[in-house]
Parts: C-alpha cells; structure tokens; sequence
C-alpha cells in the first residue's frame, strides 16, 4: 500500500422517484421536464432505469461541506424544475404504494439491453439508492481498503435504511430495497480480492466471454468505481432527508481514511468472513437502527447506538482533518430518532389509528416525503 496520502475526494449519487405533487402517486418524467433539468444541471443528472426515476450526482468534492452545497444546488433545482410539471422527487428506495408492474423502463438503448438481459428481474427493479464515491488513487490501496470497508457495510445500511413498504404493504423489513436488488446477478458483499491484479482478472473473465460490456455491469455493495479512481459504496438506501445522506457519505469518508491511516503503522482491520458480515447485512436490513450488530470479537449483539459512539471515536482524527466532524456526530441522532423506515411506518400508524384507509395513510407517508425531500434546502 502506498504511504502517499489518498485524495480522500468525495461524490454522492442519488436517485429519485417522481410522484403526483399533489396525490403522491408515481408518474413517469415528460421529456420536457427531462430536457430542462438536464440543461440546468449540466452532466450531473440523467434519467435511470425507470422512467418515472431520475439520478443526480455531485462534482468531485474535497469535504462534506462541499458536497452539501452542491446536493442542495441540485435536489434544488430537480424539485424546481418538477413543480412546473405538478411533480416532485422523493428521495426513497421503494414507493410506499406503487406497482412495479405498472411503471415502464425508460427507453435508452442501455436500458433495453438490461431488460432483455436480466428478464422480469429487471422488471422489478423500482427502486432507488445511494452511492458514495470516495478518491483513492492508487489502485492495490483501492482494493486493500475495499476488503477491509466490508466490514462496515452494514452500519452505514442501518443508517441509510428507508424502504419498509413495497406495493402498498409492510414488509417487516426496514430495507425491502436489498430484497428486490439482490436477485440480480453479480450483487451483494464484494469477494476478497489480493491485488488489483487480481479484481482485473476477475473481471476481465466476464467481459471476455461478452458477459458483460464493462464492470459497470458488477453491482456489489462496494467496489472499484469504473470511470473514477475511487471506491464506490454502494449499499445504502437513499435518504430522504439531506443531512442523514451527507452523514452517511461522511462516514464512508472518514473509514477510508481510518483503515488507511491504520496501514502507516502496519495495522488494518481485521477481514472476518463473508458469511458473517452477511448476517450483519442481514440484521441491518431487517431492523435499521433497531435490532443490532454482531461485533465479532466480543460474540455479542451490541445495540447500534452503542457501536455509533465506538465509531465516532474511532473516527475522530479523521473526521477533523476531514471537517466533517458534526456530520459524524449526527449518527447519533439517527440512531435515537430511527431512519426514514420508522418515520414511514409511523406515520402510517398514527394515520390508521385516526381512521383513514390504508390508501390514505400510504398517500400520507408518500407526502411527507415530499416534504423531507427538501426540508434541509
């Protein structure tokens, strides 16, 4: 591993789903409203898979803190554009009452190729996430510390989780997200690779056989980003609330630098098995916030709360020279307050004990959606 500090940059991407401004309901993006915001925004939003989805991405940024300008220039600007065409984003992994069946592709050569690929699994996939690109430029570094983020996978999910409802029902988890997500090919915990040497191998099997163009077509929870010289999280559910997504991307920051800074002193982190880290993932996907991690070392379930404040000392020093310091802390607050999956199921509560139809009360956690989307603007 090379001793030359990283770049430590930061990028986030988003996607979006458009809904009825005033019902909640999902509707596909007019081109119009396509052309206008992809003229505003400049290279830094596309429409998705779907075409009642959209994603954003920021500029390359050294801190959070420019991050967070540029996230608000451009939900800003998406939920400006939207309004002129009775229409606003929300930043959520499923609609609480959409049916997939109903909602088309978007018709753009790449996306044709994925449907006909992937069959009625491409078909399903009405979701929306989060991804956080952080600069590494060395690439033996790159997949040194991907081994060791695994690790970590599942307490930024926790954080992250905002999918509970999927076509109207609760599903019991807090990321119903993973569920639709995990039955593509080539997804879930990244393999332990020894070198980029390796990964290049790996891959190289793949698109030598015409499986695959590129690996972009590989969509593990974390790996090598294609185009940049970064890693790519790529876990966690989309965050309705700005902050609770500039927290996460935070955080993914600072674990980089931390295993990085721990390889100065020819220590890293310990890589525990794939299967273990995967009930990890497992429980966070399950419970969010609420049900706890394995720590491995200690063979015990230790409250997610209790390992927030293990890491939020752990990345201190990272933090500050980061100056991300207060986004750090506010993993805290999510872990007290819960994610967006409680607030929906909340919400929905309150509503149905006040006498409204589950359609009603669905249409409700649909609008307050809306309303997060842009709280933090």
């Amino acid at each position: 591993m090379t001793s030359t500090s990283p770049a430590f940059s930061i990028g986030i991407e988003e996607e979006y789903l458009l809904v009825d401004a005033s019902s909640g309901a999902l509707r596909e993006a007019p081109r119009a409203m396509m052309d206008a915001c992809t003229a505003a925004l400049e290279g830094q939003f596309s429409p998705e898979f779907k075409a009642c989805q959209v994603e954003i991405g920021t500029r390359v940024c050294a801190t959070v803190g420019e991050a967070r300008d540029d996230l608000k220039r451009l939900r800003g600007t998406v939920a400006d554009i939207a309004s002129n065409y009775g229409l606003a984003p929300i930043a959520v992994s499923c609609h609480p009452a959409a049916d997939w069946k109903k909602a088309h592709h978007t018709d753009k050569d790449r996306y044709n190729d994925l449907e006909r690929a992937l069959g009625g699994v491409a078909r399903r996939l009405l979701i929306c996430g989060m991804h956080v690109h952080v600069g590494i430029e060395d690439q033996d570094t790159r997949i040194d510390l991907t081994n060791q983020l695994i690790y970590f996978l599942p307490h930024l999910l926790a954080l992250s989780t905002s999918s509970p409802f999927w076509q109207g029902e609760d599903t019991g988890l807090a990321s119903y997200r993973l569920t639709v997500f995990d039955n593509l090919p080539r997804t879930g915990l990244p393999p332990r690779f020894d070198s980029w040497g390796e990964y290049e191998r790996t891959v190289a099997m793949l698109t030598d056989l015409e499986i695959i163009e590129d690996s972009t077509k590989i969509w593990w929870d974390l790996r090598p980003s294609h185009r940049y010289p970064t890693i790519e999280s790529r876990i966690c559910d989309v965050s309705p609330r700005m902050e609770d997504a500039l927290t996460i991307a935070a955080i993914t920051q600072c674990l980089a630098r931390m295993l990085w800074r721990l390889s100065r002193n020819n220590q890293r982190w310990r890589i525990y098995d794939r299967f273990l880290v995967g009930e990890n993932r497992w429980r966070a996907q399950r419970f969010g916030v609420n049900g706890g991690l394995i720590d491995f070392g200690r063979r015990e379930i230790v409250p997610l709360s209790d390992l927030m404040d293990e890491l939020i000392d752990l990345l201190e020093e990272d933090a500050g020279i980061l100056k991300c310091s207060q986004e750090i802390l506010r993993a805290r607050d999510i872990t007290a307050q819960g994610t967006s999956a409680d607030r929906q199921r909340q919400i929905f509560s309150d509503e149905k004990s006040a006498g409204k139809s589950d359609e009603d009360a669905l249409r409700s956690v649909t609008m307050s959606l809306i309303d997060e989307f842009t709280a933090d603007l």
